[in-house]
């Protein structure tokens, strides 16, 4: 077997990577001379495509000291053998503290990031200041949703943190799972981070995600405000059945200004919608129905389209709301009524379904 094919099958390097290393070892001991320069760019380029062929510095450095002593006289070799073995012992511990050290990182990174999303004020800035955060400026959170919990071990995790890091840099983005939530906190002048993490959401999540974004808020307690706008901007979309993928807690803050005063929202729907529990069929169908038409900006047609019914079916629904509730979708004011008594119904899962 001849010294580049014992090299390749020892070490695991490619032997064509190896290829031009053994002349400048056979010239150097007969010449006497150091590689010229365009030995040097040839070495290099083939460092280039060790690299992108995933191939190990130490590994590579490991397969020239061996060709070095398989090719030298028995007393040179015996001292390059040692100097093969020493240098593997110190590859090996520096590689194993560079590891630890990642570890200790990531886990430095995982529990700054849960402190921050509960308000948890333990030397918070000074720790926010290592991770390229600063508190007093203004930052926007984002959170994914998947059809099942995300964990901090999830490939997704460390994937869409890699390709975020890329384009924005590590002291711009933070990402994390939090809650079963993908997590990404980001300054509220990057208006580019939201949209660039969707992106990468749509490409790796199952098709029924969903992205609620906060709005910005300074310091640290407006991270915690903005976490928890976004996770209510999902909760509020589930519950309104609304069809966008990614929802904006700015465009949903009518929502929590009518729950705020749940005791007045209850007494609206109880009173607008209580009759439609007598009608045939249950409340359903004449609330999807006042929903599609509301959607529809009144167009009769298109809630019809949109429900999969006919024309004639919407406006019997309607007609049977006006005869139950006294209230019509055609009276400005009337209709205002009836489209907030529709939402409230649904924040507050309303009508209830009944125990078993």
């Amino acid at each position: 077997m001849d010294v580049l094919a014992q090299v390749s099958e020892a070490t695991g390097v490619p032997a064509d990577l190896l290829g031009g290393y053994l002349p400048v070892l056979t010239a150097a001991s007969s010449t006497g001379r150091l590689p010229g320069r365009d030995v040097v760019e040839e070495l290099r380029a083939l460092g280039t495509a060790a690299a992108e062929r995933g191939v190990p510095m130490r590994s590579l450095a490991d397969a020239c000291l061996l060709a070095s002593e398989l090719t030298s006289r028995p007393a040179e070799a015996t001292v390059l053998g040692a100097v093969r073995r020493a240098l593997g012992a110190y590859f090996e511990g520096y590689e194993e503290a560079q590891l630890r050290a990642l570890r200790h990182e990531d886990q430095a990174r995982r529990e700054f990031i849960g402190d921050l999303l509960q308000g948890r004020a333990d030397r918070l800035a000074e720790r926010a200041e290592h991770f390229g955060l600063r508190l007093a400026e203004a930052y926007v959170v984002a959170v994914a949703r998947d059809t099942k919990p995300i964990s901090e071990g999830d490939p997704i995790v460390r994937r869409i943190e890699q390709a975020l890091i890329a384009r924005f840099g590590s002291h711009n983005i933070l990402i994390a799972a939090r809650d079963g939530l993908l997590v990404c906190v980001a300054p509220g002048t990057l208006t580019a981070a939201t949209g660039e993490f969707t992106h990468h959401v749509r490409g790796n999540l199952d098709p029924g995600w969903r992205v609620g974004v906060g709005r910005p808020h300074r310091g640290p307690g407006g991270v915690v405000t903005s976490f928890r706008e976004a996770s209510d901007a999902i909760g509020l979309g589930e519950r309104l059945g609304l069809r966008p993928q990614v929802l904006k807690a700015s465009d949903l803050l009518v929502f929590p200004v009518l729950l705020r005063d749940r005791e007045a929202i209850e007494d609206l729907v109880a009173t607008v919608l209580s009759p439609l529990l007598d009608a045939r069929g249950g409340p359903e169908p004449l609330l999807s129905t006042l929903e599609a038409v509301f959607g529809a900006q009144g167009n009769q047609t298109a809630a019809a389209r949109k429900l999969g019914i006919s024309t004639r079916a919407v406006t019997y629904r309607l007609e049977r709301i006006r005869r139950l509730t006294g209230f019509s979708p055609d009276d400005p004011t009337q209709r205002f009524t009836l489209e907030t008594a529709v939402l409230g119904a649904r924040l507050l899962g309303w009508p209830a379904d009944p125990a078993p």
